[in-house]
């Protein structure tokens, strides 16, 4: 891992991915959750704000160690379980039918083995759980999806390897789940922002 993904890149998703909209999108996702939880991309611990009452522990898999140590505030303010389980959502140690709920926050466009990923969340989701997510994802509009695939190569290697070209839902249902919410939606901003800017915010369950 290079000096600006192991010591940077961390400080710059939490800013990023942290602010008032963000924020607004991350309490939609986490509104519905209860039980045990299995959060994909911890980050420093800003879920934690948005979880309901009935979340009773969030087990954790976060790849930067940067990031975890700064978690720990927000692990202590949350007042419940919290424990760091991996590093890496395709390899979970945890049982089969294990969590109540996944959660995904701006994380499945980085995941290396994402089809390995949503698996291992069907494997560790109990009867009735849900996989929820709020992601950016490949435009549906022909000229915005040809700019992601044009800026991919470079974004890739300043976002951790973050894909802007991955479709999300389309990903997520071909893993066997069916999505029983979804709002999709630029964010607003700027048109030279829209590459980065078409968000998914959903529920899905297995089909």
């Amino acid at each position: 891992m290079s000096y600006w993904e192991d010591r940077i890149l961390p400080r710059v998703i939490e800013v990023t991915c942290s602010d008032r909209m963000t924020g607004r999108w991350r309490a939609q996702v986490c509104a519905g959750v209860s039980g045990e939880v299995l959060e994909v991309g911890f980050g420093s611990g800003t879920n934690l704000a948005h979880y309901p009452s009935g979340v009773t522990r969030v087990d954790a898999v976060e790849p930067s160690d940067l990031a975890w140590q700064r978690a720990q505030e927000a692990v202590g303010d949350f007042g419940r379980p919290v424990r760091r389980v991996g590093l890496d959502g395709a390899a979970l140690v945890l049982g089969d039918a294990s969590v109540d709920a996944v959660v995904s926050s701006y994380t499945m466009c980085t995941i290396p083995d994402l089809d390995g990923a949503l698996a291992e969340f069907r494997r560790v989701l109990r009867p009735g759980g849900a996989l929820h997510f709020v992601e950016h994802s490949a435009a549906p509009d022909t000229a915005v999806a040809a700019w992601q695939q044009r800026i991919q190569p470079v974004w890739g290697r300043i976002g951790g390897g973050c894909h802007l070209t991955r479709d999300i839902p389309a990903l997520v249902t071909g893993a066997g789940f069916t999505l029983t919410d979804l709002d999709a939606f630029y964010a607003p901003g700027p048109a030279v922002s829209k590459p980065f800017g078409w968000m998914t915010v959903g529920r899905a369950v297995e089909a």
